[in-house]
């Protein structure tokens, strides 16, 4: 199992950056796809962006891509969302999820994903 702690949400304003941090415990943390989720007030959960288990394969959202990158560092057990030019529709609660890969392709469905942070906040003023 694997555990996961979001950080690094907070107010901004359009045009601005921000990145979020997504700590895991485990020593198997290599053995994970991770993924960031967003919900914002009243709509559904979407994935934006994943990243595989080694880093050698990512996905992109439409509505993020060319302005988020993901990546992460499997020696410190953390996974990065560098979010550029945010936008006041980018806001929402920020979720990481982890999905246990031993092969197959990068996990990229919701339902896919097992393991769940509590969420970060951010928040984009015009």
């Amino acid at each position: 199992q694997v555990q996961l702690v979001e950080s690094g949400g907070g107010l901004v304003q359009a045009g601005g950056s921000l990145r979020l941090s997504c700590a895991a415990s485990g020593r198997t943390f290599s053995l994970y796809d991770v993924a960031w989720f967003r919900q914002a007030p009243g709509k559904e959960r979407e994935l934006i962006t994943a990243i595989a288990r080694g880093g050698d394969s990512t996905y992109y959202a439409d509505s993020v891509k060319g302005r988020f990158t993901i990546s992460r560092d499997n020696a410190k057990n953390t996974v990065y969302l560098q979010m550029n030019s945010l936008k006041p529709e980018d806001t929402a609660v920020y979720y990481c999820a982890a999905a246990f890969r031993l092969m197959g392709r990068l996990r990229v469905e919701i339902n896919e994903y097992d393991y769940w942070g509590q969420g970060t906040q951010v928040s984009v003023s015009s």
